[in-house]
C-alpha cells in the first residue's frame, strides 16, 4: 500500500520537523510546507499588569529575548507548550486552562480580572475571542504584539499536489494556515483546483476557530481532536485515513 501524503503547514523550525517525524512514525508521507514566518516586532510585554497572558512558544522565547520581567503579575499559558517554554525561560506559570484555547483562557480567568488591567502578548493575528472576553469580563486589557506571521516566500506545494489530486490529506493548525494556503494558491493559479483537491482528501483542522475558518472558506473539515495540539491532530488524521483504507 502507498503511504499516505499528508501536508503540514507549521513555521519552519522543530514544531515541523516534530510534526514530520509523527506523520512518518504512523507509515506517512509527509509534504511540509511551512504557511507562517515569524517577524519579531522587539516589543516586550508590559510589566505593570495583574495579569499577564502568553499564547505560544515563540512569544515567550521572544518576551524572554526582550528581557521582559513580570513583575508581580499573574502569569496565564494558554496550553502546556507555552507553560513549559515560560518555565524553561525562568518563569513561574500560575494559571493553565483545562481548554487549551483563547475561550479557555477567558473561561478560566474571568472571574478574577474585573477591574485588573491583564498584558496580552501575543502574534498579530491572535484571537479577538480572548481580547473580547476579558474585557466583557471587566479587565483592563493592553495587547502587545511580539511577531508578526507571514507567509513565506515559495509556500504552496501542497497546494499544487491537491490541485492535481495527489494529496491523501491536510493538517491546518491554525485559522492562518488555511488563508496561507489558499493565498499560495491563488497566487499559482489554483486556488479553485485545490480547493476541489481537498474535497477528496482528509482534511484537519486542529480546533473549533480553525474549522470554522475553513468552512467559511469553502474547505470540508473531517477532523477535529478533541485535544488542540499538533500531535492529536495528526494522530486523528492518520487515524481517519486508516479506517478509510479498511
Amino acid at each position: 500500500m502507498t503511504a499516505p501524503t499528508v501536508a503540514v503547514f507549521r513555521p519552519d523550525d522543530e514544531r515541523l520537523a516534530g510534526t514530520v517525524a509523527a506523520i512518518e512514525a504512523r507509515g506517512g508521507e509527509p509534504v511540509a510546507d511551512p504557511m507562517l514566518s515569524v517577524e519579531p516586532t522587539g516589543a516586550r510585554p508590559r510589566a505593570d499588569a495583574a495579569f499577564a497572558v502568553l499564547t505560544s512558544k515563540t512569544g515567550v522565547e521572544l518576551a524572554a529575548e526582550a528581557g521582559w520581567d513580570p513583575g508581580g503579575a499573574t502569569v496565564c499559558a494558554i496550553g502546556p507548550r507555552t507553560a513549559g517554554a515560560l518555565e524553561d525561560a525562568g518563569y513561574a506559570v500560575d494559571v493553565v486552562p483545562g481548554e487549551y484555547t483563547s475561550g479557555g483562557l477567558v473561561e478560566a480567568l474571568a472571574g478574577a480580572v474585573d477591574g485588573r488591567r491583564v498584558e496580552v502578548a501575543r502574534s498579530d493575528h491572535g484571537s479577538p475571542v480572548l481580547i473580547d472576553g476579558l474585557v466583557e469580563a471587566g479587565a483592563y486589557v493592553h495587547e502587545t504584539i511580539l511577531y508578526r506571521l507571514v507567509r513565506p516566500e515559495g509556500s504552496g506545494k501542497s497546494a499544487e499536489l491537491a490541485a492535481e489530486d495527489r494529496l491523501d490529506a491536510a493538517c491546518f493548525t491554525s485559522s492562518l494556515t488555511v488563508d496561507h494556503f489558499l493565498e499560495a494558491a491563488e497566487a499559482r493559479g489554483l486556488g479553485e483546483a485545490a480547493r476541489e483537491g481537498l474535497d477528496s482528501a482528509v482534511v484537519g483542522a486542529i480546533g473549533e476557530p480553525t474549522e470554522r475558518t475553513a468552512t467559511d472558506r469553502g474547505i470540508a473539515v473531517d477532523v477535529v481532536p478533541s485535544e488542540a495540539t499538533a500531535e492529536a491532530l495528526v494522530e486523528a488524521v492518520l487515524a481517519r485515513l486508516e479506517d478509510a483504507d479498511r
